[in-house]
């Protein structure tokens, strides 16, 4: 029987910028089509760090050559846009990549807002660094005039920071639903989601943030009832002590484990921590359901349980 699986595409996966991405999406095109040619259904999510950092900072300049003309576009605009491109460049290479191997199967992108709350501590402390370097001067301004959060980053300049609020559920889930029932191949919660919360009536607005693709793509799996999450990333299997001496490469963890080494340091935030912490909440969301953490090339391995690191109950 093949499995419904929610795979979490990782920057490695898509390039850092036009070119690289045309090329990028055709391998991971192949690895993905290779799931499916097994016989399992396959919803994708994906980051989008490079490219709405591209876009946002496309905009920023736009604003500040001709204000006169052009006001700031929200961030959550600029997610949109990159769920988009990527989203376009993404279904053409896995049509292409289906077809070439006789499997008629529709593919579709959907831009995706995904809902966080407003109350978020994340809020309060925003701390994901955004768009382009600035001057003193320039960060005054932004803040004065935009509310901004600024931060110097290593004598490099002044950037913004966002929050990053944990995801609570997915807008257009039921849409999500009806296609991966009617058989197609759906890319979903590009760049962690459009950041929204509801205000008065049914009313969402656009928030001021940026979410983590580990963990949209875990609230993504549940939602669609799946029974593997696959978060994919450069490295093969999940080490602790990595780098040292005494590391050592896990082939399996329960969520118990998993626990002790996160409260032990073993995994860096911002890289290898998220993806574990969502590995754990998916495989303890339902009974049977499992996660693997494995590289773009290895996952029709690591689901065949060759390969990669296990997170299951």
């Amino acid at each position: 029987m093949g499995k419904r699986i929610v795979i979490a595409l990782g920057g490695n996966a898509l390039g850092s910028n036009l070119p690289e991405q045309m090329i990028a999406v055709k391998q991971t095109a192949k690895a993905i089509v290779d799931l499916i040619e097994e016989g399992h259904e396959v919803i994708i999510a994906h980051g989008n760090g490079p490219q709405v950092g591209m876009i946002q900072k496309a905009m920023a300049e736009l604003t500040r050559s001709e204000p006169e003309k052009y006001i700031p576009c929200p961030l959550s605009v600029c997610v949109a846009m990159s769920q988009g491109y990527i989203g376009y460049d993404l279904q053409n290479a896995l049509r292409e990549e289906l077809l070439d191997r006789g499997i008629q199967k529709g593919v579709a992108t959907v831009l995706t807002q995904v809902e966080v709350d407003p109350n978020d501590e994340a809020f309060q402390n925003p701390t994901k660094p955004i768009g382009a370097f600035m001057t003193k001067e320039e960060a005054d301004k932004m803040v004065a005039e935009r509310g901004y959060n600024v931060i110097e980053d290593a004598g490099r300049g002044y950037r913004r920071v966002v929050a990053s609020p944990r995801p609570q559920s997915i807008i257009e889930i039921q849409s999500i639903r009806d296609m991966v029932e009617a058989g197609l191949v759906v890319v979903a919660c590009g760049g962690g989601g459009i950041p929204v919360y509801k205000t008065e009536g049914h009313h969402l607005k656009g928030a001021a943030a940026v979410i983590d693709k580990d963990f949209a793509s875990c609230v993504l799996a549940q939602q669609v009832e799946a029974d593997t999450l696959i978060i994919l990333t450069a490295v093969e299997k999940v080490a602790i002590n990595f780098g040292k001496p005494d590391e050592k490469w896990l082939d399996s963890l329960t969520p118990d484990e998993a626990r002790k080494y996160i409260g032990e340091g073993h995994f860096a935030p911002g890289s290898m921590l998220p993806k574990v912490e969502a590995a754990v909440e998916f495989a303890e969301s339902a009974p049977g359901r499992s996660a693997l953490i494995t590289l773009l090339e290895k996952a029709k391995d690591g689901v065949a349980g060759k390969t990669g690191t296990a997170i299951h109950q």
